[in-house]
């Protein structure tokens, strides 16, 4: 490849990237030896795992909490009674059903409560 060849390569690279911090915003970082870069911020947003994370941990704790407070008993009718309903209730029934890490951590959380 000539020169000029490179060279045209380098400038449509330098452009392309130029072009995306102009819609998509920048996003500058200062390295060890005190130099500032500029690279195009990402279009897609990542995923917030850590968010997911801590949605999927509160709802367990949660069904535990219910379950424990209100008894494997009533817990269950009134899971079966939701899940009489329509189908957004049905699919919400799907999720509060007591599944094994669900009871075992409202035995932990029977522990804790206080007893009346």
């Amino acid at each position: 490849m000539s020169q000029t060849a490179e060279f045209e390569n380098r400038l449509r690279r330098v452009g392309r990237r130029h072009r995306k911090m102009m819609t998509n915003g920048v996003v500058r970082k200062v390295g060890k030896d005190g130099l500032i870069t500029s690279k195009p911020r990402s279009r897609m947003p990542r995923f917030p795992l850590k968010g997911f994370v801590i949605l999927f941990v509160a709802a367990f704790v949660f069904k535990a909490t219910l379950l424990a407070w209100l008894g494997a008993a009533d817990y269950s009718a009134r899971v079966t009674a939701l899940g009489e309903g329509t189908v957004i209730e049905q699919g919400g029934a799907w999720v509060m059903q007591a599944d094994p890490m669900t009871v075992v951590l409202s035995e932990v959380i029977k522990n804790i409560l206080p007893a009346s």
